[in-house]
Order: structure tokens, then sequence, then C-alpha cells
């Protein structure tokens, strides 16, 4: 009998690609994870996993196995959900991370009507970037992730988690006010293709559409400045430092001193957010109601 527990170790050593980053992910020691690996090889008569590199990866029977992990964990997910709503628990704690725009925009106002409907789910936030969150979840750091589309991250038919779509936006240009471009009432980037640019580190989902947006525009950005804080890379912008492309429901509120902002023309650069659970717990008392606060926050947000 192949114990569960042991396939979320296998999922976790195949989502991090090492046994310490696993390890670390579930809160075991690296030698626990070994023990429990080297049991789960026991269980099955097959070894799962190979040395690479630094790193680990599955073997062809180890590959076979995380198929039926993915589908036996949501199974166990669902079952948690279903007993859950016979036991009537709509009362109880849901972790939800979050990139910070995803928590202005949606989120805390997902809390003010949940505060009202449902006055038995309390919701911890996590501020954690987009690309950040889903990993959250899959290692149980998290029940519920707001997230966008980056190059990367899971596709929408992953079997580990289910996506509830949200909402789109597109980037507008940030350029300084004296910037020949300024009064042109739109731009197009292959315009702005000779500019220094400024831009959020790489891994930030919001630096791949910047790079997508300029490769499709038939260009690569010259990066002169990076920063994760859209108050910083609009003030540099405002200095006359280089262009930027930020999402549109970042700008709300901002002071954007000696700046223009300026819609994009052409093929736009857009932000998809969706928020994220695990497979088979969408339907859990306490996170199908947060689920539906969050949708319901969203409407009418998408732009793009």
């Amino acid at each position: 009998m192949i114990d569960p527990r042991r396939l979320r170790i296998l999922r976790a050593v195949a989502d991090h690609r090492t046994v310490t980053a696993a390890a670390a992910a579930l809160y075991l020691t690296p030698s626990a994870v070994s023990q429990q690996l080297a049991a789960l090889e026991q269980e099955t008569g097959h070894a799962l996993l190979v040395r690479s590199g630094r790193g680990v990866r599955l073997t062809a029977a180890g590959e076979i196995l995380l198929g039926h992990a993915h589908a036996v964990l949501s199974q166990l997910e669902r079952a948690e959900a279903e007993l859950a709503a016979y036991a009537g628990g709509a009362a109880g704690e849901v972790t939800v991370a979050s990139f910070a725009t995803g928590i202005a925009e949606v989120l805390a106002p997902a809390i003010g009507r949940l505060a009202r409907d449902h006055p038995g789910i309390r919701v911890r936030v996590r501020d954690a970037e987009g690309d950040e969150s889903l990993p959250m979840v899959l290692d149980g750091d998290a029940d519920l992730a707001l997230a966008v589309e980056y190059r990367g991250a899971p596709r929408e038919d992953d079997r580990r988690l289910a996506r509830v779509p949200l909402y789109a936006e597109p980037f507008d240009a940030v350029l300084h006010c004296d910037h020949p471009l300024a009064d042109s009432g739109q731009v197009e980037l292959a315009a702005l293709a000779d500019s220094d640019w400024i831009g959020q580190y790489p891994g930030n989902p919001c630096h791949d559409v910047m790079l997508l947006a300029c490769e499709l525009a038939g260009f690569q950005p010259r990066l002169a400045h990076s920063s994760d804080d859209f108050r910083a890379v609009v003030a540099l912008a405002g200095a006359g430092a280089g262009v930027a492309l930020v999402p549109r429901s970042a700008l709300r509120g901002m002071e954007l001193k000696d700046t223009v902002v300026l819609p994009v023309a052409g093929p736009a650069a857009t932000r998809r957010v969706f928020a994220a659970v695990r497979r088979g717990a969408e339907g859990h008392p306490l996170l199908s109601p947060v689920l539906e606060a969050l949708a319901r926050a969203a409407a009418g947000l998408s732009t793009g």
C-alpha cells in the first residue's frame, strides 16, 4: 500500500528539483525526505529518482507515479472539502498569498465583503510576488494564491491547481514629461526601442510581460534600472532616467510628478490575474466563499 504522505513528498521533489529545497518547503529535514522517498521506492518496487547535476529528476517510473500522485492528492483535497461541508464548518482561517496590487484592488475589498457575509471566515494575507504565491499554495504554505500569468507559470490544465480567472489589465507607458513622445496621446513600443528602460527584476512576472511586449515590437529593451516597487519605477521615469511599462491599476492614486502616462498602441502588454487553490479544494466551505468574494470584487476591473 502506497502512503499518500510520501506522494506529497515526491511531488515536492518534482517541483523543487532538489531534496534540500523540497525539505525546506515541507518543513522537514533532508534526511527525513530521503528516508520517505526510499520507503516509497520500496513500496512501489521501482527507482523513482536519479541524480541530475546538483539536483534530482524523476525516472520514467517516477513520472508515472507523479501523475497518479496529482490525482490522489486532488481527491484527498476533495474529500477534506466534502467532510468540512458535511460538518457545516464555514468558520476558520484562510491564508491568501497575493502581490501588492492584487491585495489593494481585489483582496482587501473581498475581505470586507467576507466580513459582512461570512463572519466566521478569517483571511490571513501574505504579500508575495506573482511568481511566489503559486509555489506557496503547492507547498501548503498558503491556501489560495492571487497570481499573474508569467513565463514558466503552471499551465491552465495543470493537474495540481484549480484556477479562477479574475481580471486582465493593460500596461501603460510612463515617460518623462519632456520626452519627445509625451504629447502623442499614445505610443508604439517600437518608438521607444532606443530608450533606457526601467523595469522589474528577472523572475518578477511584470519583467516577463515587459520583455515579451518589447520582443513583439521587434527589440530587446535596454534595462538600465531595476525595482520591484512601481512607485520607484515611476519616480525614476519622472527623473528622466528612462521609460517604463506599468500596470494601469498600479498607477491609480500614485503621484505622477513630471511624468506622462500613455496607452500603448497596437498589441498591448497585458497582466492577467487569477486565483488558484490546490485542485480538489475549490469546493471547500472555507475556500469557495473566498473565491466567490474575489470574483465579485474583480468584476468590472478588466480593462485590457
